[in-house]
């Protein structure tokens, strides 16, 4: 039996069938049941037991499994209204002739607000707990995050064109310095540097963020490696790959979170291992836009921590990271083509506490243990095709729709119970969000427009 010590009545104590803390590896437990006080899981005991507690809340979860909520470690929540837009064509045509002319057209502080509360409502319902975000007007997704009762990492974004958050680096990092003053002391709100990428940025500024992020102890977010053209186009313009410019200004550590990475040789696993740096797999966006594959089985083996993010919709069309568990796995045995690559488990360990070691904050989230904040969702595995539940863990990852979670906590306040979100009027953020449809469906005609005659 775990126990913390409180003198403090339990919120909640859950009665689930089975239990998987993640955390010893490899563990399910059954006849357990999981408490809460303060915020924080207090106990995992013997059911018999908890049922003598004397909580606010007993609550009883038959066919049910917790889990650790899962950190979503990249997305791009405002670019949900963006589901759809520009599907089914090429990356070049989807970047330069429909993503960032829409972006440059549409994206304000009402459209962040409607397409995070789109996204968000999404990520709470199948079971996210913490999202990693890196968009424009990041303290609007902020306080969007914060209302829906989710932990985040909003990553400021810094790129070297204007936009309408900013006009140049200087405006860039000032705003996102002042917003990380302002959640400075939130429990559940962390601000990070979000650099868009070594092509978008000059090295000047790179180094200037490195500096910056070095001083404050503060993370770093950072596409790399996305595709192999990325990678030759660094080498012929400044004569190294990427990584290897990351490694020499001093950006790689422990704190930056290398996103996509599906170009790497040996040596740039190498320098991972050697840096402490972590990798943000995304693979049904990879998938989608035939970025390429990244090597996670190989990464994993190297020592490398290896995290899972779903991308923003506009690329995935989904933030289900039950979906993308699944598909990360799959897609490694392809790659691999070995089918003992990446297991379930560790499937399941990259979307929890792989996610939260990225983030930095795996001492107190991505796994069950007592101590930690009660992020925790319940997932049902009492339909007909997750039964008969032979293997708990395998059929989290391989026979789930995505649809499964009933009930989500962060710090031990409900997010979702009964699949009913408890923070955000439903059909009030859908109205917000069906009213961009008109608009960015006339604009994406008039974009395509020339290319068909």
């Amino acid at each position: 039996m775990a126990t913390v010590d409180t003198k403090t009545r339990p919120s909640w104590v859950l009665h689930p069938t089975w239990i998987v803390p993640v955390i010893p590896k490899n563990s399910v437990l059954e006849h357990h049941s999981l408490s809460i006080a303060d915020g924080r899981i207090v106990a995992i005991l013997p059911t018999e037991q908890a049922r003598l507690l004397d909580a606010e809340q007993h609550l009883d979860l038959p066919g049910q499994v917790l889990i650790p909520g899962f950190v979503n470690s990249h997305g791009h929540a405002a670019m949900s209204l963006f589901r759809g837009f520009a599907d089914d064509v090429a990356l070049m045509t989807w970047l330069h002739q429909l993503i960032w002319p829409a972006e440059t057209a549409f994206v304000s502080e009402d459209f962040v607000r409607d397409g995070s509360d789109l996204a968000l409502a999404e990520l709470a319902l199948s079971g996210t707990t913490t999202v990693s975000d890196n968009y424009f007007f990041p303290n609007v997704m902020a306080d969007r995050a914060d209302r829906m009762g989710l932990r985040a990492q909003l990553c400021f974004p810094i790129i070297d064109v204007p936009t309408a958050w900013a006009q140049q680096q200087e405006e860039y990092l000032a705003k996102g310095l002042a917003l990380r003053d302002s959640y400075r002391d939130h429990d559940r709100i962390e601000v990070a540097f979000g650099p868009h990428a070594t092509y978008s940025l000059e090295e000047q500024t790179l180094q200037r963020i490195a500096t910056l992020a070095n001083e404050l102890d503060a993370p770093i977010q950072i596409h790399l490696h996305e595709t192999r053209g990325e990678v030759q186009q660094s080498v012929e313009r400044i004569g190294e790959r990427p990584i290897d410019q990351l490694q020499r200004i001093g950006m790689l550590g422990p704190r930056t979170q290398c996103v996509h990475m599906t170009a790497l040789a040996e040596d740039d696993i190498k320098i991972l291992v050697d840096t402490g740096a972590h990798v943000v797999h995304c693979p049904r966006s990879n998938m989608k836009l035939a970025s390429g594959n990244c090597p996670v089985q190989r990464l994993l083996d190297a020592g490398v921590n290896v995290a899972l993010g779903t991308d923003g919709a506009a690329s995935n069309n989904r933030l289900n990271m039950l979906a993308e568990m699944q598909t990360a796995a799959l897609l490694a045995k392809l790659d691999e083509g070995e089918p003992t690559a990446l297991s379930a488990q560790s499937a399941l360990e990259m979307a929890t506490i792989n996610g939260a070691r990225a983030l930095g904050i795996d001492a107190l989230t991505g796994s069950l243990e007592p101590g930690k904040a009660a992020d925790v969702i319940a997932v049902n595995l009492g339909g007909v095709h997750t039964q008969p539940v032979i293997d708990v863990v395998s059929q989290l990852i391989y026979a789930t729709s995505g649809q499964e979670v009933t009930h989500s906590w962060v710090a031990g306040h409900a997010v979702v119970i009964d699949g009913e979100l408890r923070n955000a009027d439903l059909s009030e953020l859908l109205s917000r969000a069906a009213m961009w449809r008109d608009p960015l469906s006339t604009f994406k005609q008039q974009q395509l427009l020339p290319n068909r005659s």
